[in-house]
């Protein structure tokens, strides 16, 4: 391996220019826009019985519309199909809702049968243009003849499959181009969405440097058809890994014009978990496709250095650690930069992860590089506390991290005794560096990316100006704990094991009253399940509040939300058969009203909207309804900043279930100064029920160290 890496892709992508020109935009001559009503049970056999469509919104004459339609691979959307009617109405209430049309539009749509003879006449040009030859729908649903030289905006067919989730279809009859300044990139669509995936964010660089964003000196087409390589991990990858993923609905035909308009999306920037030594943007259980037609946002996933790679500090003043923070940043910035070629407001993204993707949030709130390249924060699962935890939430210094940590892989990959260690270090083997024992995976108060041993959010700051969203899942820290008890095992010492201090180990023992042991029959378990609740109190729920409430007080940030999930989905399981509900007769994937654990990553699924695939299957109708609501309530923060999406957006996308759930469960409200009192239920229950409820263990919290008037 030599010192510089090729991570662009000129060198990692072969440039497209052996395949036909895909359309774009400007060649059809019209914005394009994605629409599919997507209830998040259109999958599988049934995803063809639902019609989706691209919306042109720019006016033109039948046979104008048809040859755009046709430069698409497509025609003019046909009214047949099983649930057409239905979708349709409820797209174009979409479309007046969001001030894209008004409520007297019509819009282009095939001919039927009947007019085939004209509608091919049409399509030649031939057609008369004096009378009704061509047809038309209304908003209300009613489909009527109209002149063909009429100018109207029109609905394609959309013939793209469904594919699941990560599976892209390299047909070129489905790419389509946009450009960006210097670049271009051809990407492609599916069922749900307009796809761009394995884009080159960073310059190139040397290893143990900082990235920076890609920008090309002449024109260059990218192939954004294929998912990048993972950073390099112990599971494989390759250091030539900076990439991101973008699944969109809208892609405008002039961006000025489009700004102006008010018309680009909102973004979602998801930044994957792994503990900082594994993970990548492209798993499939966060797969963008669905939030981006439930909900018309865009959202971006990225890869990130991870291990050695991304976070080893030397004491050398110029490896200073956090590259893969930077890294984040760098991603940041390129989107800040790209992304409305894409349809998405560069003004308006939200950062969110999960695990320590929530970690890294949690991080880039108080990195002074990162503020206002965002204005909303979601943190799903931030870990804070004891044990491994720890660092997630208190930063080391670069001495520590290189003392405890680094020092010892520069001597095991032989570079010890070097006279440039960081030259040493860079022509050496990288799976060696990711491999070397008791590898550095830490932050470090770096003094440029990170300025501050942890967030300060007692208003001294440095904060970004952000809104945030931070929650945890029932049983978080199960899988954190250590391992399974077994006969011998007893609460102190198994906590000890994971970390908990001694002290605080004899103090939850000697409060039962706290920390009661459960009186089941099986000794073992009645011990894991204190264990669980120990390790998620003292690693993830106490933390997250403290947080919270401290922000809230000194309004360190604009609002502030709270939640707990009480219901997952499988997740990160260690200690097998503790995350599923038991299989029976009745329900064949699990019952998920019998006890289970509540694990770490188990609401991904939810927030995203990809269960209910062939692999993970509904359990029961509240998984479904639980998908929809949560996706509404993400996005609805990914919109406006607020998990309560309004009761015209809901009636206008047709999402009744929703609304009808939300209705019963009463507004999720913002952690405010008065939310410290003991009244009022600032943490919005996560479940088949939604409800609000009061702080979690404040007592708890207060024997754990993470009191809830901590204010850090």
């Amino acid at each position: 391996m030599g010192s510089s890496l090729a991570v662009v892709a000129a060198v990692v992508f072969s440039v497209v220019s052996r395949v036909r020109s895909a359309p774009s935009p400007a060649s059809v001559g019209s914005d394009l826009l994605f629409l599919f009503q997507n209830d998040l049970d259109c999958k599988w056999p049934s995803a063809t019985q639902h019609n989706g469509t691209i919306f042109l919104s720019t006016p033109s004459t039948n046979a104008q519309a048809l040859a755009a339609c046709n430069t698409l691979s497509e025609d003019l959307l046909p009214t047949t199909g099983q649930h057409f009617k239905d979708d349709i109405r409820a797209l174009m209430r979409y479309l007046v809702f969001d001030s894209q049309a008004s409520p007297m539009q019509r819009f282009w749509v095939a001919s039927s049968s009947m007019n085939g003879d004209r509608d091919r006449e049409s399509r030649n040009g031939n057609a008369n243009n004096s009378d009704g030859g061509c047809q038309a729908i209304a908003v209300g649903g009613t489909v009527e003849s109209v002149r063909c030289d009429t100018r109207l905006p029109a609905f394609c067919s959309q013939s793209a499959p469904y594919r699941r989730t990560t599976a892209v279809d390299q047909s070129e009859r489905f790419r389509v181009q946009v450009r960006s300044e210097k670049l271009t990139f051809v990407g492609t669509r599916d069922a749900l969405s307009f796809r761009f995936i394995g884009i080159p964010y960073a310059a190139p660089f040397t290893r143990f440097s900082y990235s920076t964003p890609y920008n090309a000196t002449n024109p260059t087409t990218f192939s954004a058809l294929s998912y990048g390589s993972p950073c390099l991990q112990p599971t494989g990858g390759s250091e030539d890994c900076l990439f991101l993923n973008i699944q969109t609905p809208f892609l405008p035909a002039n961006v000025a014009q489009a700004t102006r308009a008010k018309k680009l999306k909102p973004v979602l920037f998801w930044i994957h978990g792994g503990g900082f030594t594994g993970g990548e943007g492209s798993d499939g259980v966060f797969d963008g496709g669905n939030l981006a037609s439930r909900s018309d946002i865009v959202v971006v996933s990225i890869n990130y250095r991870v291990g050695t790679l991304g976070f080893l500090a030397l004491n050398d003043g110029v490896a200073n650690g956090n590259f893969g923070v930077a890294d984040q940043i760098t991603a940041l910035q390129w989107v800040r930069t790209h992304i409305a070629a894409f349809g998405g407001d560069p003004t308006r993204i939200t950062i969110s992860g999960q695990s320590v993707g929530a970690g890294s949030v949690r991080a880039l709130l108080g990195s002074p590089p990162a503020f206002g390249l965002f204005g909303g924060a979601i943190a799903q699962s931030n870990l804070g506390g004891f044990g491994y935890a720890t660092t997630y939430t208190e930063y080391l210094s670069i001495e520590t991290q290189y003392n405890n940590f680094a020092k010892g892989v520069v001597s095991n990959v032989g570079c010890g005794n070097a006279t440039d260690v960081l030259g040493c270090l860079r022509s050496v083997n990288a799976t060696a560096l990711i491999m070397a024992p008791n590898a550095p995976r830490y932050i470090v108060a770096d003094g440029k990316y990170i300025t501050n041993s942890h967030l300060a959010v007692n208003g001294r700051g440095p904060t970004a100006p952000a809104h945030i969203m931070f929650g945890w899942t029932r049983d978080d820290g199960s899988d954190f704990i250590g391992s399974f008890p077994n006969k011998r095992s007893t609460l102190v010492g198994q906590l000890v094991a994971a970390g908990v201090n001694a002290d605080v180990a004899s103090k939850v023992l000697a409060r039962p009253d706290l920390f009661p042991l459960p009186t089941g029959p099986n000794a073992t378990m009645n011990l894991y399940n204190l264990t669980s609740r120990v390790g998620t109190e003292g690693q993830f729920l106490c933390v997250n509040q403290a947080t919270l409430i401290s922000s809230a007080k000194h309004r360190t940030f604009p609002s502030v939300y709270a939640y707990q999930f009480d219901r997952t989905y499988a997740g990160f399981e260690p200690i097998s058969g503790t995350c599923n509900p038991p299989a029976t007769a009745a329900f064949q994937n699990g019952d998920p009203n019998l006890p289970y654990f509540r694990c770490h990553s188990g609401e991904l699924y939810y927030t995203f909207g990809t269960l209910g695939q062939d692999s993970r299957p509904f359990r029961d109708s509240a998984d479904l309804l639980l998908s929809q609501v949560t996706v509404d309530a993400w996005s609805a923060f990914v919109r406006t900043f607020d998990p309560n999406p309004s009761t015209a957006y809901l009636i206008a996308r047709g999402y009744m279930p929703t609304l009808k759930e939300l209705s019963r469960a009463g507004k999720w409200e913002r952690v405010r100064s008065r939310s410290l009192s003991t009244s009022g239920n600032p943490v919005r229950i996560v479940d088949a029920k939604i409800r609000n409820v009061a702080w979690r263990e404040r007592e708890q919290c207060d024997l754990l160290g993470y009191p809830i008037t901590m204010l850090k």
